[in-house]
């Protein structure tokens, strides 16, 4: 919804020439308010006056163009996501859904911005999907974290604000309202933002930290229902699928977990790619159920397993726990050249089900960190 769009009545409270006032607020019979408190006033004229910058999202697992540090005052952040029903295979045997997806992708666009920014989100519903959604960022305050606000029905566009005010990653996702809320999710429809520190990340004792280059990975389950035989079902609309899905859903059996939503996305010649001491600052979501990432082959040398920034990371975790509904992030050095593995080590979902990918990294091997001192052969 625009600034200029003038007042509309939601469930919660009322916008106001882009101002959300709660239930609290004045409001007469008509359904419209007299006033904003003075401090929203002054937040108005504030905000009208920022610097804004726009920015193009990418697919994970890469993330747009960004600066570590802030590059000056809290400025208004610009993106725009286009909702897209389409149809997935998820696996090479068969399994396909009608995934629900920002921008195209599962999981949606990682977006960043720093501490004290202004979100604005453009939110696209093109007239032709079959369905209303609406975006539910887990980093705002207020009117079910924007989910309130931003109810599209297709063949319409809403636009919605918000205040970074707290630094970390933070997951969203579509949230229609009833069982509609965790369908959507399952069906791919989530994502998530990271709200970096104005001065960057940090250590456990203040000290700066950088990374080269920042991964994303969504975990997703999906609950594709079989026939009879024990071959996958196909549906021609995502409607079609509800009602078996609904009942398999209920039962909190995954038919498949995967990386970036599909069996493979992140392995063999989709491989991540890495340097010889390269830092990478990976950021991990799972908006329904809880993982336990773990790097084969490495460490999170400093991991903020909660995902918020304002905490001190923990150093040297071999395994952390992201419970369902978050996002974690973990930093990690480089040092051996090979394949690693990153994994939920819930190891019969990464193995069997799907939650994996590959990173395969180039450099010189140092032998003082590893050596195969005697190739197998006869026991002696």
């Amino acid at each position: 919804m625009s600034e200029q769009s003038g007042l509309s009545l939601t469930r919660r409270g009322i916008l106001a020439g882009g101002v959300l006032l709660g239930v609290g607020s004045t409001v007469m019979a008509s359904g419209l308010a007299r006033a904003a408190a003075p401090d929203n006033k002054q937040a108005s004229v504030d905000i009208a006056q920022m610097e804004r910058v726009k920015v193009e999202l990418v697919a994970p697992p890469q993330v747009h163009a960004h600066t570590q540090r802030a590059p000056g005052k809290p400025r208004i952040v610009e993106f725009r996501m286009v909702i897209e029903e389409k149809e997935l295979a998820v696996d090479n045997e068969g399994a396909y859904i009608h995934a629900m997806t920002f921008n195209g992708s599962v999981p949606g666009p990682l977006l960043v911005v720093h501490e004290g920014d202004q979100v604005e989100l453009t939110l696209v519903n093109p007239a032709s999907n079959s369905m209303m959604h609406n975006i539910d960022f887990h980093a705002s305050t207020g009117a079910l974290g924007g989910g309130e606000l931003t109810h599209v029905q297709p063949g319409q566009q809403v636009k919605l604000r918000f205040k970074a005010d707290r630094a970390g990653v933070f997951v969203y996702h579509c949230a229609p309202g009833g069982v509609m809320i965790p369908w959507h999710v399952v069906c791919g429809m989530n994502g998530a933002i990271m709200v970096l520190p104005r001065d960057g990340l940090k250590d456990d004792a203040g000290r700066a930290l950088q990374y080269d280059k920042v991964w994303y990975i969504g975990e997703q389950d999906y609950y594709i229902p079989r026939d009879a035989a024990g071959k996958f079902k196909r549906y021609p609309t995502p409607m079609a699928s509800f009602g078996d899905m609904h009942q398999l859903m209920k039962g909190l059996v995954p038919s498949h977990v995967v990386f970036n939503g599909a069996v493979g996305a992140l392995t063999g010649q989709h491989a991540l790619t890495a340097n010889v001491g390269e830092t990478v600052l990976i950021v991990h979501s799972q908006a329904n159920r809880d993982t336990r990432p773990h790097l084969i082959g490495g460490h999170g040398d400093y991991v903020w397993a909660s995902g918020k920034f304002a905490n001190a990371p923990q150093r040297n975790l071999e395994t952390w726990f992201i419970p369902g509904g978050a996002a974690g992030a973990a930093l990690y050095t480089f040092r051996q050249p090979g394949l690693y593995t990153y994994l939920n080590h819930n190891l019969i979902e990464a193995v069997m089900l799907g939650a994996a990918a590959h990173v395969q990294v180039q450099g010189q091997w140092d032998d003082e960190l590893m050596s195969q001192l005697e190739a197998p052969g006869p026991i002696r």
